[in-house]
């Protein structure tokens, strides 16, 4: 009996994801386990999969003491990347902090329809030219250049502080000598008559109302100026589509993340213009249209 009771309030690996998973669940957290995961191996200093070989061992108290804090923050809405300092996104790992948006999965998607149509522009003669506007942590444009080994990225931001980050993870990943970096508003200081064959953009769409309805997790902690476009969340991509076009080179494309409830208004946008055609939705996981891609005509 005794035995039993030592082994209950044995705090091992397995019985503090099992505790904190519990924890996180009864603060509406959609990914529970994997919060749980995530911060321990961060607070023992090893990776996930590492703490599956390791569910019968008891962390030390400076680990369980890091451990508690991480979990404090969490519960109180801070959200895991910004704990741990990284996020994974397209298989990598990216540096994020409080100056960047952080990655989602539903981005990945942009990804793929950018290298699905790198495949059909790449020229023999010169390097895929790409612009990545808005680039946060990079994100888009490391993941381009990694899998593009011929490209060249030109990627903007309004905020100097979220370009740091950029670079940071430019030289991590080793595509910096590919990746030029410019502080501005969407295009305009890139250097004319600079023309692309692909622009990228995870732009700022969501409006006043919706703001103030997000989660504290992300109204709290991610940049403002990376979310709110607008009273109705269309007010960048409008000035995106209106700047873009002109910067396309023939047969190119312009690709947009966006929230599936302005997917009908961006289109209606993209209608006005007689230069984009070929006009596609790429829908995400859930089957909802979140990526718009056009084609210079």
């Amino acid at each position: 009996m005794a035995d039993t009771q030592a082994s209950e309030q044995r705090w091992t690996v397995l019985r503090l994801l099992q505790w904190t998973t519990e924890f996180f669940q009864k603060r509406g957290s959609g990914s529970a386990r994997l919060d749980a995961e995530v911060l321990l191996a961060h607070a023992r200093g090893c990776s996930r999969i590492e703490l599956y070989t390791a569910f019968e061992e008891e962390p030390g108290e400076e680990q369980r003491a890091a451990f508690r804090e991480l979990v404090r923050r969490r519960g109180e809405g801070t959200p895991v990347a910004l704990l741990v300092g990284y996020k994974e996104f397209y298989s990598l790992r990216f540096r994020v902090n409080e100056h960047t948006l952080i990655p989602r999965p539903e981005t990945e998607h942009l990804v793929i329809e950018a290298l699905d149509c790198a495949k059909s522009i790449k020229s023999a003669d010169r390097p895929l030219l790409v612009a990545d506007v808005g680039t946060g942590s990079g994100a888009i444009a490391i993941a381009i250049a990694l899998h593009c080994p011929t490209a060249r990225v030109i990627a903007t931001d309004i905020s100097q502080r979220a370009l740091e980050v950029a670079r940071w993870n430019a030289d991590k990943h080793e595509v910096a000598d590919r990746i030029e970096f410019v502080a501005c508003d969407l295009l305009a200081d890139v250097g004319t008559p600079e023309t692309f064959d692909l622009i990228c953009s995870n732009p700022p769409y969501v409006s006043e109302q919706e703001y103030a309805e997000l989660d504290r997790s992300v109204r709290d902690h991610e940049p403002r100026s990376a979310l709110v476009a607008g009273d109705d969340g269309t007010e960048v991509i409008k000035r995106l589509l209106a700047e873009s076009y002109g910067r396309l080179n023939p047969g190119g494309r312009l690709i947009i993340e966006l929230s599936p409830m302005i997917a009908d208004a961006c289109e209606e946008l993209a209608d006005q213009i007689s230069e984009l055609g070929d006009l596609r939705f790429i829908k995400d996981f859930a089957g909802h249209r979140r990526i718009l891609s056009l084609g210079r005509l």
